[in-house]
């Protein structure tokens, strides 16, 4: 099924975006690019098809994810009827106070709708899904097996012509391209492009919080039927360092994964798997693990923290050129906030090229003048920046409380704060339902600061205090 939602007459979108990376990043924006260009060039150094799903340069793939509220409502707006076919398998949608079992820190939320709904699925299904629609869009093309060498200039100021080879290729292959989008995940060869062109890197800020997964997908039994459709132990420094989380997913399956900070690790093996589970103050994951028949093979990946490339504030920043995803910024993935804010970024990218292709009709330039891209990169990083701020503040926040050394005192503050909010929604449903929409990104965190949450707050802090 196509996904081009407006009709484009003969020549009037720009001519060649390369995208490089062909992961989830890469098909969302792959999938806005359609819109605009004729032609859009991604280039995945894995031999992926059509029916592929998580590829073998994707560590993290194979673990739980969540897609929050908000990113859900995108990825449905770029691809119609995605929930209903993901649902269609099995892949459960449902409010996500009435199906959770959370245990904060302070003991299990409320178990009443919030208004909040999402979908619950593996990442490897999603990919899967979201391959299949974007390459079946007339203007999208995919290399597989093909690995991009670099990113040079074709003019001063830009990033441009794209150098890569297809496996068992004799030669190497050159484009130049209206935009090159760089998808290529954590692991970014940018600032080699960079230094190449002599150009600065761009800075970074590393928030390290080392939380390793271990994952595995289980059968559930033909009779299982559950109250809840996850089950969840959230970490919380400096206390509480194991968690974890079982998903219901498509083909009437469990997804599980166990975390831990630092040393923390959870074992591969059936029995210490199984053993780690039943440390955790949420019964129903051990149970789970229990009662299912393992699929496949369990996973384990560490995840060092978090990092965002600030190219929104790199001055000499080249035109032509942007990062989405993980090439713009890690997450701590035990928020769950990756998947929504690239979604979030692709959205971005998509308004901004509509209000530049308005922007050209409106001068009267020919339908193809690149001329009218110039300027968008810069535009695209503030911008990007400014959706990424909230989710980071929220992880990141909580990260640092990891350390007892070098935490500021905003950090300090947002812990703080954060410990008497969970207090209150254990017993309180319209706090965890506030807590719930911030959570989605559905809300700002100003929802949680409003008079009344602070006044509830304040008073049980003092509460706490004479009880002492």
């Amino acid at each position: 099924m196509a996904e081009n939602q407006h009709s484009f007459p003969p020549g009037s979108r720009w001519e060649r975006a390369v995208v490089v990376g062909g992961g989830y990043a890469g098909l969302v924006t792959a999938r806005v690019l359609a819109d605009h260009f004729a032609e859009v060039l991604v280039l995945e150094r894995d031999p992926v098809r059509t029916d592929t799903g998580v590829h073998p340069h994707v560590p993290q793939g194979y673990h739980a994810h969540a897609l929050l509220a908000r990113g859900g409502d995108a990825l449905e707006a770029l691809f119609p009827g995605l929930r209903a076919e993901l649902a269609e398998l099995g892949a459960p949608v449902f409010d996500y106070g009435e199906r959770i079992s959370f245990l904060l820190p302070s003991g299990y939320a409320p178990r009443d709708p919030v208004g909040v709904h999402i979908q619950t699925f593996t990442r490897d299904e999603l990919e899967r899904r979201l391959r299949q629609r974007v390459l079946a869009l007339p203007s999208v093309r995919l290399l597989a097996a093909t690995r991009c060498e670099t990113v040079t200039a074709s003019a001063p100021g830009r990033l441009d012509r794209v150098r890569y080879r297809t496996d068992g290729a004799d030669e190497s292959a050159e484009v130049t391209a209206d935009l090159v989008v760089d998808a290529s995940g954590r692991s970014t060869p940018i600032d080699n492009w960079l230094a190449d062109a002599k150009l600065p890197e761009s800075g970074k800020t590393v928030i390290k919080a080392k939380i390793t997964y271990t994952s595995a997908c289980y059968e559930r039994p033909p009779e299982d039927e559950q109250d809840f459709d996850v089950a969840y132990q959230m970490t919380f420094a400096p206390d509480v360092a194991r968690g974890g989380v079982v998903l219901a997913v498509e083909h009437h399956r469990w997804m599980c994964s166990l975390f831990g900070f630092d040393q923390q690790v959870p074992p591969t093996d059936d029995e210490g798997y199984l053993d780690f589970a039943h440390t955790l103050g949420n019964p129903r994951i051990a149970e789970q693990i229990k009662r299912g028949t393992r699929q496949g093979e369990i996973h384990r990946y560490t995840n060092p923290g978090n990092e965002w490339r600030l190219h929104h504030k790199n001055a000499r920043w080249p035109e032509r050129l942007i990062a989405v995803g993980d090439s713009l910024c890690v997450f701590n993935p035990v928020y769950g906030q990756g998947l929504t804010v690239a979604a979030l970024e692709a959205e971005l990218l998509g308004h901004l090229l509509r209000r530049r292709a308005a922007d050209r009709r409106g001068a009267d330039r020919r339908a193809d003048d690149a001329s009218a891209l110039d300027g968008l990169s810069r535009v695209y990083h503030r911008e990007a920046a400014r959706v990424i701020q909230v989710p980071w503040t929220l992880a990141t926040s909580s990260d640092l409380m990891w350390s007892p050394e070098g935490q500021p005192r905003s950090a300090r503050f947002a812990h703080w704060y954060n410990q008497h909010v969970f207090a209150l929604a254990v017993h309180d449903p319209g706090v965890w339902a506030r807590f719930v929409r911030v959570l989605n990104m559905m809300a700002p965190p100003s929802l949680l600061l409003r008079p009344s949450v602070v006044a509830k707050v304040v008073r049980h802090a003092l509460r706490r205090r004479r009880e002492r």
